[in-house]
């Protein structure tokens, strides 16, 4: 696999290691969004409470130099011009086009 993405002086963590990390903090989330859903049924203002955030995510999930980087490339990139839509309405235009040739020389 290509390693042109990755800078040798930063290890990569285990993908395992990053997976439980982002499991525990999505259950994290859960249990403290749950903990307020009973805090608001017993009557406390939603307006008092605090509403519990990512504290962690990957680096580039937050850095807005990547986004924008990313958003840049995807607009540049073209799609092939060779696809079978195009060979499908190039035939067309040959069978149209002859056809009216056709009618032409009758």
């Amino acid at each position: 696999m290509s390693q042109r993405h990755r800078a040798a002086e930063t290890p990569l963590q285990p993908k395992q290691e990053v997976k439980a990390h982002a499991h525990g903090e999505r259950h994290r989330i859960h249990v403290e969004l749950d903990q307020i859903a009973h805090q608001v049924s017993a009557g406390e203002d939603p307006a008092d409470l605090h509403e519990p955030g990512t504290a962690w995510k990957p680096e580039h999930h937050r850095d807005p130099e990547v986004a924008r980087v990313k958003v840049a490339k995807r607009s540049r990139q073209r799609r092939h011009w060779k696809t079978k839509m195009w060979k499908r309405r190039t035939e067309m235009r040959r069978q149209r086009a002859a056809a009216w040739q056709a009618l032409r020389n009758a």
